[in-house]
């Protein structure tokens, strides 16, 4: 069986412990594949390594740590296959999925911040003719990312990509969920010829590998992405430390209709942001708001549409909704779904385990649900579910959709469906959330923030707020 092994100074290691973790290819619900089970000692072969390469990598021409970057994200472009299908077992996501959507966006993470190095300036000002201030920006020294296991590629690459290229050398871990394609990653930094230490992947749980990152008094920067749980403790370490935070943190977000949409897009869309990647997406509209002129007819078309979304062997370019990341995950989701029940929620459409034949006979795999007939602030409707579960609500006015939609602790996204450029305009001002789409659901720009309010998150990502953040700013003040 397969073992995959650790990243540290540049070469393939094995757990100082020797001891494994079972990883589970979720669509057969059988472990195919063994990952380090890590720990501090490891994580600090992995900071020596890396305070060890920092000077050289720190002092690089940005121009040539461009060059090294560019070349890693052309290996992962001349690797798409291969990484899909490895990220499709690993995590349950349709093969297509990954390799139309998830692959080439990793690809595209590190390529963006290779070349906004070249371009990233520092501000000055005048003061007459008597003085001027200028700011320096420089790496920090050795930093921490912690990526999740939904989009793993993708949001891996998403923190590693802006701190290599602003100069810091790296302690990152992925999920001990979905660790195989962080692996395959590691193996091609050693092909692109990174230099030893400057990123270090040490695999394991996050009670063990990350709690040893973010507690380590060398590593002053911690980018995270998962739970609001898991942020909130990780704050709670850090800030006594006063670390650098950036959280990515959970979502609940709200998919509002108006009658005025465009209809055919509203609904087409509106499936697609409910139940891409089994709706384990952070962005996903698990909430659904329809003006009530238009409740039934929506509801009527949403319900065809998903009815036809085929679940089955994420390796079938058929398939539409893959397999549940792991057991723990489908439980959870199962148990949600029995909760909207007990809260009085009518089930429309699934809300059931889907039974497959043959090798996925086992796997973890929940139909598309979709459900009504619940209170717009019962737990349903404001705990994260993270899986293919959606609720729909009626409402009359804009103010009371905004109640309905700024009733969670969450803040990271929402999409509204109007042709009335007042109404979005009004909407997009008023809806607490970090990312406001106007009929569209995931149109995605490299260079804007991105990040979310209230328990959704701390910083922001993307462009230059992810340079800015992984550098240390310095004024300058010269007296003529």
């Amino acid at each position: 069986m397969q073992k995959i092994a650790n990243y540290i100074d540049g070469s393939l290691q094995e757990p100082t412990s020797n001891n494994y973790l079972e990883n589970i290819n979720p669509a057969i619900g059988k472990v195919y594949s063994l990952c380090p089970d890590s720990d501090e000692t490891d994580v600090e072969l992995a900071y020596q390594a890396a305070k060890a390469a920092f000077p050289e990598w720190s002092n690089m021409s940005a121009n040539n740590r461009s060059k090294i970057l560019l070349k890693l994200a052309d290996l992962i472009e001349q690797n798409i296959d291969k990484l899909a299908i490895a990220e499709s077992i690993d995590q349950g996501k349709p093969v297509w999925l990954a390799k139309l959507g998830e692959i080439p966006r990793a690809v595209e993470n590190i390529h963006f911040f290779a070349t906004a190095i070249e371009h990233f300036a520092s501000e000055s000002h005048s003061m007459g003719s008597h003085a001027i201030n200028y700011t320096l920006r420089t790496p920090i020294g050795v930093v921490g990312c912690i990526s999740p296991w939904n989009l793993p590629l993708y949001l891996f690459t998403w923190k590693i990509a802006p701190a290599l290229a602003a100069g810091n050398c790296v302690v990152a871990k992925p999920s001990e969920v979905t660790p195989m394609t962080a692996y395959l990653f590691s193996e091609l930094c050693i092909e692109a010829g990174l230099p030893k230490g400057v990123l270090n992947i040490v695999h394991g749980l996050g009670g063990k590998v990350g709690s040893a990152i973010v507690a380590h008094p060398g590593i002053s920067v911690i980018s995270f992405t998962g739970g609001t749980k898991t942020g909130a403790e990780i704050a709670r370490v850090a800030a006594p430390m006063f670390k650098k935070l950036s959280l990515e943190l959970g979502g609940k977000n709200p998919n509002i209709i108006f009658a005025d949409c465009n209809f055919d897009k509203a609904v087409a869309e509106s499936v697609r942001s409910s139940f891409s990647n089994q709706g384990e997406i952070c962005l996903c509209g698990s909430r659904i708001f329809i003006e009530k002129p238009i409740y039934e007819k929506f509801k009527a078309a949403f319900i065809e549409k998903s009815k036809a979304m085929k679940v089955g062997n994420p390796l079938l370019d058929d398939t539409k909704i893959g397999a549940i990341a792991s057991q723990l995950h489908f439980d959870k989701v199962l148990g949600y779904i029995d909760l909207a029940k007990e809260e009085g929620g009518t089930i429309l459409l699934g809300g059931h385990p889907v039974k497959l034949d043959g090798e996925n006979a086992d796997g973890y795999f929940i139909a598309p649900t979709i459900i009504e007939g619940l209170a717009y602030n019962c737990r349903t409707n404001l705990e994260e579910i993270f899986g293919p579960v959606v609720t729909l609500t009626p409402f009359e006015t804009q103010e009371e959709v905004l109640e309905m939609a700024n009733a969670t602790q969450y803040g990271l996204a929402a999409t509204v469906w109007t042709e009335n450029l007042n109404t979005a305009h009004h909407m997009a001002a008023q809806i607490k959330s970090g990312i406001v789409w106007i009929n569209c659901w995931l149109l995605r720009d490299l260079r804007t923030p991105f990040g979310g309010m209230k328990q959704s998150g701390v910083g922001r990502e993307g462009g230059w707020e992810a340079l800015r953040f992984f550098t240390e700013q310095k004024n300058v003040c010269i007296k003529f």
